[in-house]
């Protein structure tokens, strides 16, 4: 059903629970003083997400494989850094089916998200355009004029306006249509007329070893991986991978390393029931032998002892504010473009 609305978040946890199964992970921000503002906006076969974060930050992305999703930045403020490339203003990227990326904004950012079933996307790009139109098989970043971008933007920017403000109109049927129609039309005409971004091999592959360095992360959270052994799982050299990290993440692989350990453990810790977990128990879990020094590393990067994180409200019972994959697919289009399933239907 369509409908929008708006929620600002004082507490980095309450946020990336609140992005819900977009599945914006190992979201890494100063905990001191932290504001985000989510805005989000559901038509008949379009989600829209606008995501203001006040403080700089590092986020590894991993977008639910059930929708399509396109991305860009507002229209001022530090360019941030998709994939190790930083994004211009006039930038979008195209994402593949469960795309997985590195996200590092120097500065306060706003990004801006349009999530739709990929049927519908290819349906349309197909009658708007009159030419096939698919999916593609990775993420790309795509350059379509500025003024068609702008567009874009405008028009973005005045739907999640609505949904912050008067969030009711958005509800009544044949106004979402409407609106979504001409955001369809303009998505669709960047997206077919865009020229590709200039990332070459080089930065596919750094994109690719980033994505590799979160797998073996993963595999290996129950102790800490020195360099060799790192890039020996990894496969890569000790420069190429430090090269990597610092141009993805602005950080040494070492840094970023014992972050993700100390974000895993705090999010066992806010999801458990206070009475069944012992920190020491979960702090070796994750690699920290010595629990003095892992209470004093913990301490310094999230500003409270593990003890009252476990005292928190669990995050699995903070509401997600955004819910991609039950995305509401349905519906037929009132005259205009009709929708995949009409077609059929009418076959």
């Amino acid at each position: 059903m369509p409908g929008g609305g708006t929620r600002t978040f004082l507490e980095p946890d309450h946020y990336e629970a609140g992005l819900g199964q977009a599945q914006i992970r190992a979201v890494i921000l100063p905990r001191d003083k932290f504001r985000a503002h989510l805005t989000w906006a559901e038509l008949h076969h379009l989600q829209l997400l606008r995501c203001e974060e006040d403080h700089p930050g590092i986020a590894y992305v991993q977008l639910a494989p059930e929708l399509a999703f396109v991305a860009f930045s507002a229209d001022s403020g530090p360019s941030p850094v998709w994939r190790g490339a930083e994004m211009l203003t006039s930038d979008i990227v195209f994402h593949g089916r469960g795309d997985r990326l590195h996200r590092s904004t120097p500065g306060p950012f706003v990004w801006n998200v349009i999530a739709i079933d990929p049927a519908h996307l290819e349906y349309y790009g197909r009658v708007v355009s009159g030419i096939p139109f698919s999916l593609p098989a990775e993420g790309r970043t795509l350059q379509p004029s500025h003024r068609l971008a702008a567009g874009l933007r405008r028009l973005h920017a005045r739907i999640c306006r609505l949904a912050e403000t008067k969030p009711k109109i958005l509800s009544h049927s044949e106004v979402a249509r409407a609106i979504e129609q001409s955001l369809i039309q303009m998505l669709v005409n960047c997206l077919t007329t865009a020229s590709a971004g200039t990332d070459g091999y080089a930065k596919r592959h750094y994109a690719g070893i980033m994505v590799r360095l979160e797998e073996v992360l993963a595999e290996h959270f129950s102790r800490p991986l020195q360099m060799p052994e790192l890039c020996a799982l990894i496969a890569v050299s000790d420069r190429t991978l430090r090269s990597c990290c610092t141009e993805f993440l602005g950080m040494s692989p070492t840094e970023y390393v014992l972050l993700r350990r100390l974000e895993e453990v705090r999010r066992v810790l806010r999801d458990a029931a206070p009475k069944t977990v012992n920190i020491a128990e979960v702090a070796h879990r994750f690699g920290f032998a010595e629990s003095g020094c892992f209470a004093e590393t913990y301490r310094a990067r999230f500003g409270e002892a593990p003890s009252a994180t476990l005292q928190r409200i669990p995050e699995n019972t903070i509401r997600s504010v955004v819910n991609f994959p039950n995305f509401c697919i349905g519906g037929e289009e009132p005259g205009g473009l009709a929708s995949p399933n009409r077609e059929r239907r009418e076959r």
